[in-house]
């Protein structure tokens, strides 16, 4: 005959894993659900940072490319306007060059009076006039990778 004791122990633990088992179930559903979300959050997230990679490399493209000498007609060059608009956009000579399309000591050259722009550099530099600091950085920040 078994033992008093042994039974009660046995009868005590069948019930607590009863309500145990009655206590989790609807956390383990709710833990299902959180994981199926957080795993279509992933899959969304990683679908929009292929998209932001993609429109960046475009809009890298399309900075990079040089401006068509046929933008520079009418366009008036004076080297105080060059100094001046560096200064506005707070930039270095060799940021500005960068978004121009030439080099730190071509702008140098400008600026002093040196030289002059060729056609298609004239039509980089009147596109960086009608920017502002904002959009001069974040160029900045996708040219310079």
């Amino acid at each position: 005959m078994p033992d008093v004791a042994t039974v009660l122990k046995e009868e005590i633990t069948r019930l607590a894993r009863k309500e145990v088992k009655q206590q989790v179930a609807p956390l383990n559903k709710t833990l299902a659900e959180q994981r199926r979300t957080i795993a279509g959050l992933k899959r969304e997230v990683a679908s929009l940072a292929r998209n932001q990679a993609f429109l960046q490399q475009q809009e890298k493209r399309r900075l990079s490319e040089a401006p068509k000498a046929s933008a520079a007609k009418g366009v008036r060059f004076s080297p105080r306007w060059v100094e001046a608009d560096r200064k506005r956009l707070g930039l270095s000579a060799k940021d500005y060059g960068l978004l121009v399309g030439v080099s730190a000591q071509t702008i140098y050259g400008w600026e002093s009076g040196k030289s002059k722009p060729r056609a298609t550099a004239l039509a980089g530099w009147a596109n960086m006039r009608s920017i502002g600091k904002r959009e001069a950085s974040r160029r900045l920040e996708l040219l310079d990778g």
